[in-house]
């Protein structure tokens, strides 16, 4: 394991050192200094309905007037995984040069284009753009709806912008978008239309440093009202938490001290006296589950996902995902999920190999499809749809080639590294007790003691302490809202593992003591099913809380979320088998078994 591996500390540098190199996200002026006159890069990024985040085109895909000298800016792994696609803008903002009324081109707009131009200002369409890396958007047009009949509405084309610049010394600051309401193309008849786009910019000094510049941004999440939402939430999840578990604890450790006395006194009183409870099956609590590869890999990849997620709220909490850092989440899911691989190909295999399985190169491909394989069937559905719709979202065939070159350069090898070490350490499974060689027949048992209620049971509790959280996460990815507070959320996150690990534990105590020995893959069932539930709160969100629509938005929402929840779904999963088996072992060990 020593050479195959190295110690946690230089494998956290190294991880940190690749991340910044594939995360750097820069402006052509490195250093973001100007002189007087210089032009700063003003990129045009994408347009798209504002409630279809999801659906975005290229900004050129709408008649507007493009420049002469039209250029596309190079991006990152993770900014075109985001959907970026940065071009040069038609307004040319010199640094500390006013200019008013500047008509950047007076275009004929055909019957095509009025009808492209209507239909996008009916759909909300909105623009963003990028200024030195500061982002601004504002939306195309407005539809006047003065008439109670949709055939009445009026649809109008902004025409003229306003780029209000704040700079400190040498540096831009600031940068805010409007578009004069007086100044419109009326869109509303099926005929051509003469136009004139113009801009304005006036610039404005001001005292705020270059590095608080992105501070407006992470503080529309940081308002007071929204943090004592957020800490009401936290408060409320943690004194359920606390009672609940208190309650559970409580009669577990006293129902369990109750067995204990009473099993000792058994031995004393009546060594032939029949055995009851969870004692009784100790000859077969530790035989090994069916499927024993599946079960390993579906370990082995839930703590790939557990360990992803630890770093991702690492380089959270030290501020690598400010507001705006384009892509830099999708380039850290990559590179964390890539490097972390040989931790699922030891995890399962050496798992594996202690419940005495033999076909450890099967386990291995089946630990290394079992959450890729969905995710890549998804991703091929989700990007076909993409490409019919000539949307930005769909990835250029180059990037797809860096992420297979990545997946067969990196992520391959090291699983394959990681399940020969995983083989080669040769521990033993840690039972207490002897295994007997044939098993007792499980007794009948109440309905609600069967798989699906039980998880149903298991995922309402750890679900029930992270719902408030749900809904501005999900406007967060799902929307235009802005979330920063990553120190509320891991706490939540902590909160969500005790109780998955509570829960679990509780259920499997209350499986055995019902003499039903089958607990391995129910306490892994039952951690995971919090991910169903998150699903479920998928179709509450999507019907009741947004205004998504249309077949492209609503594949890509319900497809990748579907893949989220599958995560969680072995994430928690994993929780719940290694909380149940160490509570199995503390207790078996606990008493003398025959």
């Amino acid at each position: 394991m020593k050479n195959l591996f190295p110690s946690s500390s230089s494998f956290f540098f190294l991880l940190l050192t690749a991340f910044a190199a594939f995360s750097a996200v820069r402006s052509d002026s490195s250093d973001h200094r100007y002189k007087e006159g210089e032009v700063v890069p003003l990129y045009a990024n994408k347009v798209g309905p504002f409630h279809n985040p999801s659906e975005t085109y290229r900004y050129f895909d709408l008649p507007f007037c493009p420049p002469d000298d039209l250029k596309e800016k190079k991006e990152a792994l993770g900014e075109v995984l985001n959907g970026d696609r940065l071009v040069s803008a038609p307004y040319k903002l010199e640094f500390q040069r006013d200019k008013e009324s500047i008509s950047v081109c007076q275009p004929k707009l055909s019957k095509e284009d009025v009808a492209r131009f209507r239909s996008a200002v009916r759909k909300d369409y909105y623009f963003q753009m990028y200024y030195d890396d500061l982002p601004i958007w504002g939306f195309i047009g407005k539809v006047d709806k003065e008439g109670k009949d949709p055939s009445e509405y009026r649809y109008f084309l902004y025409k003229h912008i306003h780029f209000d610049v704040f700079y400190n010394k040498d540096r831009v600051i600031e940068i805010n978008v409007r578009t004069d309401p007086n100044a419109l193309v009326d869109l509303t008849e099926d005929a051509e239309v003469d136009a004139e786009f113009l801009y304005t910019v006036k610039w404005k000094e001001t005292n705020t440093p270059f590095e608080k510049r992105m501070d407006k941004y992470s503080q529309s999440s940081s308002l007071p009202h929204h943090l004592e939402i957020h800490w009401f939430s936290i408060i409320n999840s943690c004194v359920t938490v606390l009672l609940l578990t208190g309650f559970l604890a409580t009669i577990l450790m006293r129902v369990l001290k109750n067995d204990f006395v009473k099993y000792a006194h058994d031995e004393e009183a009546a060594e032939d006296q029949e055995e009851t409870g969870w004692k009784y099956i100790h000859g077969d609590v530790f035989r090994f589950p069916k499927f024993k590869s599946l079960f390993a890999a579906a370990l082995g990849s839930g703590t790939q996902l557990f360990i992803l997620t630890v770093f991702i709220f690492i380089l959270a909490l030290v501020g690598v995902f400010y507001p705006y850092n384009r892509g830099a989440l999708f380039t850290a899911l990559v590179v964390i999920y890539a490097l972390t691989s040989g931790i699922a190909g030891y995890t399962a295999t050496s798992f594996y190999c202690q419940l005495e399985g033999t076909n450890w190169v099967r386990n291995l491909l089946l630990t290394g499809c079992l959450f890729c394989g969905p995710l890549f069937l998804t991703f091929c559905f989700l990007n076909t749809v993409a490409i019919a719709y000539k949307a930005t979202a769909a990835l250029p065939f180059g990037t797809i080639v860096v992420i297979v070159l990545i997946w067969t350069l990196v992520t391959s090898p090291l699983l394959v590294l990681g399940g020969i070490a995983g083989k080669n350490s040769k521990t033993e499974f840690q039972a207490p007790v002897r295994t007997t060689k044939y098993p007792r027949e499980i007794p009948p048992l109440p309905w609600y003691r069967g798989s699906i209620p039980q998880m149903a049971m298991a995922g309402f509790l750890p679900f029930s302490a992270i719902y408030i959280e749900l809904y501005y996460i999900f406007a967060s990815v799902w929307g235009h809202r802005i979330y920063t507070i990553y120190s509320i959320l891991f706490i939540v996150f902590i909160i969500l593992l005790i109780v998955t690990a509570f829960i679990t534990v509780a259920l499997t105590y209350f499986q055995l003591a019902a003499e039903d020995h089958e607990w391995w893959w129910r306490s892994f069932l039952c951690g995971g099913s919090t991910g169903l539930f998150i699903y479920a709160y998928c179709l509450y969100y999507y019907y009741a809380r947004s205004d998504m629509s249309g077949f492209m938005q609503t594949s890509f929402f319900f497809g990748y979320m579907a893949c989220i929840c599958y995560g969680f779904f072995l994430m928690l999963g994993t929780v719940g088998f290694r909380a149940a088996l160490l509570f199995v072992r503390h207790i078996y060990r606990s008493i003398k078994c025959e």
